[in-house]
């Protein structure tokens, strides 16, 4: 029996946004795919909490976004990482690497 699905820890929605674009420009709901997929089902992103989180990372600079088509000729908006988007990614998974060895240690204790 497969696990249910979780709700992310509070804090890592954007971290985990910045990640999936860093591999192609995604719409809304591929960004949600994505995330499914790589989390093989164990978080479900809610899309009232995607779409404040991608305002925030766009207001912030560290995405923008630009009108395409999508693979079935829809239009659909399209986030893009910034430079902007790349250095804070890198540190914030610098930080996330050490907060979860940090409680590691302290479970392992």
């Amino acid at each position: 029996m497969a696990d249910k699905p979780t709700d992310l820890v509070q804090g890592t929605l954007d971290m985990l946004i910045l990640k999936t674009l860093v591999l192609e420009p995604m719409h809304g709901y591929g960004i949600t795919v994505r995330l499914e997929q790589m989390s093989k089902g164990t978080f479900r992103i809610n899309a009232g909490s995607l779409f404040v989180a991608l305002q925030r990372l766009q207001r912030a600079g560290l995405i923008k976004s630009e009108w395409n088509a999508t693979e079935n000729s829809r239009r659909a908006k399209y986030y893009i990482l910034t430079q902007r988007g790349r250095k804070r990614l890198d540190s914030e998974t610098r930080e996330w690497g050490r907060q979860v060895a940090a409680i590691a240690r302290i479970l392992e204790a």
